[in-house]
């Protein structure tokens, strides 16, 4: 099994949402997370004033898989997801150990 971290732009969210669920990627956790990288902070605008942020917003999928789904799930997100710029954002794998479903006590790929 398998865990892919997925940062994206806020702004490719829907697409990358969307081609996942074509590839039958219904369930995966999503978190706000900011960061630092080529990309410089973004300029915020509070009560008409404009602010300098040193941060980038970003949003980090976490998505548990089998290893024969991983190659698809990670194409999928890096084509919906590109737009040629800087701050595209990165697409990680990691080896899960074990898994258990809390309602029924299911464990590794049946939990999925």
């Amino acid at each position: 099994m398998k865990k892919i971290e997925a940062i994206i732009r806020l702004s490719r969210f829907d697409a990358i949402r969307d081609a996942l669920a074509k590839i039958g990627v219904n369930f995966f956790t999503l978190k706000d997370v900011k960061g630092f990288g080529l990309q410089k902070g973004e300029k915020l605008v509070y009560r008409g004033s404009v602010y300098d942020s040193d941060y980038i917003a970003r949003l980090q999928l976490d998505i548990l898989c089998s290893d024969a789904q991983v190659d698809q799930i990670t194409e999928t997100i890096i084509q919906a997801g590109r737009t040629g710029e800087v701050g595209d954002g990165k697409v990680m794998v990691f080896d899960v150990a074990n898994v258990t479903r809390i309602r029924t006590g299911e464990q590794n790929e049946s939990a999925l």
